[in-house]
Formats: structure tokens, C-alpha cells, sequence
């Protein structure tokens, strides 16, 4: 951001500073490009059942994801550690850290309360609700 003179007012030199981080239509056009090409390979990996190792291929589809994002967060987003003297860059990675706490807790939670379920009797799995002698 442009520094203020000692009237108070923004120079009118540093408008150019204040500028320098938005896209030309080459950086957009790039990401456009990666981001189709994250997304059409996932969708070519299932559609067409190339890996027969579904660990590997959610593993594979996850990594492509992540590098998704980073290109989301580049070329859309002009994140950087030089804009704003590293402030953006610092509130997303503190962004991106209580969501990662907050949907790890919820997993942690869904799971925890899931296997603490009280499991079924045995005696009433294949019969009505009311046992062997409702009618």
C-alpha cells in the first residue's frame, strides 16, 4: 500500500505499488490452463478407470487438489508473502489452519461417535423390532 505524505494524502507516484499485484490476462489465461488441466485429469483418472488402486487413485486425486488450490491461490487470488508485507499470505495460513482443526475435529468426532454406538443385539438382526415373539 502506498505511504501517506506528511499532508496525509497517498503519494501520487505509489499508485503503481498499489497495483502491482493484480493479474494480466497472460497470468490469468495460465491459470485458467493448470486449473482445467487439475480438473480434466481426476475426471480422465475415474471416467475412464486407469488406476485400479483406489488408495492410490483418492490419493492421487487429493494431491491433484492440493496443487488446485495452490494454483487457485496464485494466479486468482495474487497471494504472495510480498503483498501487504506478508499480511495476506499470514491470515490465509491462519485461515487454512482453523479449517483444517475445525473439519479434523468434526471427523474425530463423526468417527469416535460412530464406533461408541451401541451395536445391535444379535437376537434382533434378522427379526422385527419387536423380537421373535411380537405379533
Amino acid at each position: 500500500m502506498s505511504q501517506p505524505n506528511p499532508s496525509g494524502h497517498a503519494a501520487a507516484g505509489n499508485d503503481d505499488a498499489m497495483h502491482e499485484h493484480h493479474g494480466s490476462l497472460r497470468g490469468y489465461l495460465t491459470g485458467f490452463v493448470l486449473a482445467a488441466i487439475l480438473t480434466i485429469i481426476p475426471f480422465w483418472l475415474v471416467m475412464d478407470n486407469v488406476i485400479h488402486n483406489r488408495p492410490l487413485l483418492v490419493f492421487i486425486i487429493l494431491a491433484l487438489a492440493v496443487v488446485q488450490i495452490f494454483v487457485h491461490i496464485v494466479y486468482f487470488l495474487h497471494l504472495d508473502t510480498r503483498s501487504e508485507s506478508g499480511w495476506n499470505m499470514m491470515a490465509f495460513i491462519f485461515t487454512a489452519v482453523l479449517v483444517i482443526i475445525v473439519l479434523g475435529a468434526s471427523i474425530w468426532v463423526m468417527y469416535n461417535e460412530n464406533v461408541n454406538m451401541m451395536p445391535m443385539s444379535p437376537q434382533y438382526q434378522h427379526h422385527p423390532i419387536g423380537g421373535p415373539s411380537a405379533k
